[in-house]
């Protein structure tokens, strides 16, 4: 068969097979070119929402469509974005006033990132830090890879990336050390920003903390005078409980980031809200103090009419019930490994769950992970661990039978394991 000539993202063609087709989506499902039906238990890279090809999302974008393409966004604006902004200051945390949009997670983060520094230069008092949360991970631009953990995934790219001030992950037990050495960054007098994974960061490895922990954060911030970035990329929508997983802390971000359920993941969107003092420190008869981002696709029509449909499905459906149900199922099943020395460190936030397979070791790299993903593929599920870790974070239209397949192949994979069978 002839090689494709596609470059797929985080894999390493040299030790993949090659990959399937899909051939439509329909639900908590992807269907491939044989006709199998796959569960689709990590919401396509945590995007889909209420389930794929949402019937209002769907034909939001079919009617978008007969009346828009794209529009240079900085000459002209348009309906689908304005009425998108209005309807995300409603539901945002209080205090965020204004929507810059985007068209990726990692550009949202570049986009606050910027708008922090662009803040402080341009009230005459330049700071120059930032702070993140060690073992973050915040996109793949050279903003992001620099916000985020250094390792295997940014070593080719070091030179280009700066530095910022890293505070350890808040361990059970060890919380104060996290926030004794945010204070201490603090006290410099430079940290611009604080930029964190608000109660779950993602690709670090699914890892929890408490919300009491983000809530100090917060106030150390606020003492110092150091403006507060959530990037809620892919805690918010619901992920975690709440529409925002600030909300479970009780705070408002200066500046929050959302993208993948935006458009309950049907369209790449994203937008970078925040507070009205950090736009109005940019807003000057003097142009060089515009705010000096774009990209060409910036509130694409049909992206925005996508996130309007997203925004009434919250509030005409259950949304929220759903979450709780899921948030219940995955409770009970994580159950079933209570005290199972097969697994490790079980953790749940909202609709996630996950859990540690016990490895010699553990890790992104650990060569276990690429054998647990080939397992749950021939079972008909997409279940990508990072590493050693397994999560589960499926659409909020999941069924107990979805979930019952999908925790049956955990159990079974890590039998599998424990016998020397994969």
């Amino acid at each position: 068969m002839k090689r494709s000539p596609v470059w797929h993202p985080f894999t390493q063609h040299a030790l993949e097979a090659p990959m399937k087709r899909i051939v439509a989506t329909e639900g908590a499902y992807l269907i491939d070119e044989d006709g199998e039906r796959i569960f689709d238990a990590i919401s396509s890279w945590w995007v889909i929402t209420h389930g794929h090809r949402h019937p209002a999302i769907m034909e939001a974008i079919r009617r978008a469509s007969e009346n828009y393409d794209q529009i240079i966004f900085a000459e002209y604006t348009h309906a689908p974005a304005e009425e998108l902004a209005r309807g995300l200051i409603a539901i945002a945390p209080a205090g965020l006033e204004h929507v810059f949009y985007s068209d990726s997670g990692s550009t949202a983060v570049e986009v606050a990132l910027k708008m922090a520094l662009g803040f402080f230069h341009n009230i005459g008092a330049p700071r120059s830090r930032i702070c993140v949360l060690e073992q973050g991970y915040h996109g793949d631009t050279i903003g992001t890879m620099s916000a985020g953990e250094r390792g295997v995934f940014n070593a080719a790219y070091e030179p280009l990336l700066f530095a910022v001030d890293r505070v350890p992950f808040p361990e059970a037990g060890r919380e104060q050390e996290t926030l004794d050495a945010f204070e201490t960054f603090c006290a410099s007098g430079q940290v611009a920003a604080l930029l964190v994974e608000p109660l779950v960061l993602g690709a670090g490895g699914m890892k929890t903390y408490p919300a009491s922990v983000l809530g100090e954060l917060k106030r150390i911030a606020e003492r110092h005078g150091s403006l507060f970035i959530a990037d809620e990329v892919m805690t918010g929508w619901g992920r975690t409980g709440p529409l925002f997983a600030c909300e479970q802390a009780g705070i408002a971000p200066d500046i929050l980031c959302t993208s993948k359920g935006l458009t309950g993941g049907a369209l790449p969107l994203a937008a970078t809200l925040c507070t009205a003092a950090i736009f109005d420190a940019h807003l000057s008869t003097d142009r060089r103090r515009t705010f000096f981002h774009s990209s060409s696709y910036t509130a694409n029509p049909i992206a925005c009419a996508a996130a309007l449909a997203n925004l009434g499905i919250w509030k005409t459906e259950p949304v929220g019930e759903r979450i709780e149900a899921l948030a219940a199922m995955q409770r009970r099943r994580l159950r079933r490994f209570e005290g199972d020395p097969r697994f490790c460190n079980m953790r749940q936030a909202g609709t996630i769950a996950a859990l540690d397979l016990a490895v010699p070791v553990g890790g992104y790299l650990s060569d276990v992970g690429p054998r647990l993903r080939a397992f749950f593929r021939e079972r008909r599920l997409l279940i990508r661990p990072l590493g050693n870790v397994i999560y589960l974070m499926p659409p909020y239209c999941v069924t107990d039978a979805d979930l019952d397949r999908a925790y049956d192949a955990i159990d079974e994979a890590a039998s599998a394991f424990a016998a020397g069978r994969l």
